[in-house]
């Protein structure tokens, strides 16, 4: 029918033009297998992630109000927290075991952290949801919806094989360690600073 093939592509338009830093992230995830995450880990903070962006964005759908962005942009505090944490932590130190396949899991502290992450990288994404949610029918949001989940696992595994070519895996796998605590602060410092967060201390 026409009204579900543009839904679908209404959905595929926004989800890409929110998630292609989050598809880099992913990458960098996938670089710090085994030594910090698990693909298990990754695959359900993911979705933690992103199930909560789309929570945030009801609200366009039902016609209420979401936060003020200044707002959600505290959220950046959490991947600041995160890299400072890396950052002390010492060489050498393992966090998670290698797990191939995705698993229903029990919320533990790494899935968590990668929620958050996702969560706090999707400031731009609930604006855009919000909008796209707006003015929809029931059979229009559940359609979006799915359409939304089976490419959040599309982005995974397209993330996965990416990481797993060697040239790519090597490279990443050298500079990950180093470098991630340094992506993470930085991605922290970008959603306060873009989210004009600083207004709520001058108030």
């Amino acid at each position: 029918m026409a009204w579900s093939s543009q839904t679908l592509l209404k959905a595929v338009i926004a989800f890409v033009a929110t998630n292609l830093d989050d598809f880099v992230l992913l990458m960098v995830f996938f670089s710090q297998v085994p030594s910090r995450f698990s693909y298990r880990q990754i695959f359900w903070g993911r979705y933690l992630g992103f199930a909560a962006l789309v929570a945030l964005s009801l609200p366009g759908f039902f016609g209420g109000l979401v936060l003020p962005k200044a707002c959600t942009g505290l959220l950046g505090l959490v991947p600041i927290a995160l890299g400072c944490k890396q950052l002390l932590k010492p060489e050498g130190e393992t966090e998670v075991q290698l797990v191939t396949a995705p698993k229903l899991p029990l919320v533990n502290a790494q899935m968590a952290a990668i929620a958050g992450i996702t969560l706090a990288n999707g400031g731009d994404n609930i604006g855009i949801y919000v909008s796209l949610f707006a003015g929809q029918t029931w059979a229009e949001l559940g359609l979006t919806l799915l359409g939304f989940g089976v490419l959040v696992a599309l982005w995974y595994w397209l993330a996965q094989a990416l990481v797993s070519h060697p040239l790519v895996r090597n490279r990443l796998s050298a500079v990950g360690h180093r470098s991630m605590p340094l992506v993470l602060i930085g991605l922290g410092l970008f959603i306060l600073i873009d989210s004009e967060t600083y207004r709520l201390l001058v108030r």
